[in-house]
């Protein structure tokens, strides 16, 4: 985006001179200069920029004069927008902002996405299309500061995405009732989904019907894989599969439980699942115990060093036992963790030998 306004606003920056005018209306403000000379000089040449209007709106939502300073800093071609811009995004997120407070606080830490303001129009009309879905406020301010290009769709390209997630569901055995919440979860779990076009969910859904997954098994992986299958092409996907089956040296109906315990063997490119698995060969773990723990590729290289070497210094051996001790979330591992140690530290009991009493 700050490329786009570049060479938007600036068409021969080196036979330019930095506008006093911005210079000095930024040094009042006790903005960090030379940052912006670094990192985004462009904006400093721009004949036209309204530092006063902007810092003005900010301090009016309650930013002070810190936070006026970081937001600059940090995006400086907001002061190439027009306070009426400003006003309109202002009002637009308040659409989904429970008050100002929590506005300005959201602009403080994503002010890039405030500041895009090209795409107003679609950005109000996918807002109020989401609201109309049901997602709740709190999801979509989420959606606006870390996934904002879904919003820059026209909002009939967005509704053609979830129209077509709702036929496919209902196709593949879903049911009516829980359609909603389906879609729901599915979006908030992965917003990017709305990126993709209506032929590629097609087109990935099919190549799994044709890999004679069932309409249940498809709907199961769809979930496990957070939407993340529409972002893969149905080539790299039969290329993890074809690889997969090579190593593991199984049966197509074989591959397909693997896939269906660990899905990430047809999400992870073939080069991924190459390296992991070379990471775990290293460390002396057979392919036969990856085989039966395949989750374990989800898992990187460095992770899996890292965990095993910890096991390790308990006395736990990774190459003579399962897999599922190196498994799951940082969570799940802390808790198998301190379950081997407390189990190592705990003395052991004899029941007939003697108590000593002291008199």
């Amino acid at each position: 985006r700050s490329f786009l306004m570049h060479s938007t606003y600036t068409t021969d920056a080196k036979s330019r001179e930095e506008n006093k005018k911005t210079i000095e209306s930024l040094y009042r403000l006790s903005v960090d200069i030379k940052k912006i000379r670094r990192l985004k000089e462009w904006v400093l040449l721009q004949d036209v920029a309204y530092v006063k209007e902007i810092a003005g709106i900010l301090q009016e939502m309650g930013a002070d004069e810190t936070v006026v300073a970081n937001i600059l800093e940090r995006c400086p071609e907001a002061i190439l927008h027009t306070p009426a811009e400003i006003n309109s995004q202002r009002a637009l997120w308040q659409l989904v902002c429970q008050n100002e407070k929590q506005l300005i606080k959201l602009i403080e830490q994503f002010p890039e996405s405030f500041f895009t303001t090209k795409y107003h129009e679609h950005q109000k009309a996918n807002i109020l299309f989401f609201q109309e879905l049901g997602l709740k406020n709190n999801i979509i301010t989420r959606f606006l500061t870390s996934a904002p290009n879904i919003f820059y769709n026209p909002v009939e390209k967005n509704k053609n995405v979830i129209e077509t997630l709702q036929r496919n569901y209902l196709s593949l055995g879903g049911s009516d009732a829980n359609m909603k919440v389906w879609i729901l979860k599915l979006l908030s779990q992965n917003p990017f989904i709305l990126l993709n076009t209506s032929t590629t969910i097609q087109e990935n859904l099919e190549f799994l019907q044709k890999n004679d997954f069932t309409d249940r098994e498809v709907l199961q992986l769809l979930s496990k894989l957070k939407g993340f299958i529409f972002q893969l092409t149905s080539a790299t996907m039969q290329k993890s599969m074809l690889f997969s089956k090579n190593v593991f040296k199984c049966s197509n109906q074989e591959l397909k439980q693997l896939v269906l315990k660990c899905p990430a063997l047809l999400y992870y490119s073939v080069p991924v699942l190459e390296e992991r698995l070379e990471g775990l060969l290293k460390e002396g773990i057979s392919v036969a115990q990856i085989r039966e723990t395949p989750m374990v590729l989800e898992l990187t290289t460095q992770i899996v060093q890292y965990r095993i070497k910890k096991l390790s210094a308990l006395g736990y051996d990774v190459k003579s036992g399962t897999l599922e001790s190196l498994n799951g979330t940082k969570k799940d591992f802390e808790v198998n963790y301190s379950k081997i140690q407390s189990k190592k530290e705990r003395p052991i009991f004899n029941p007939v030998a003697p108590i000593h009493i002291e008199d």
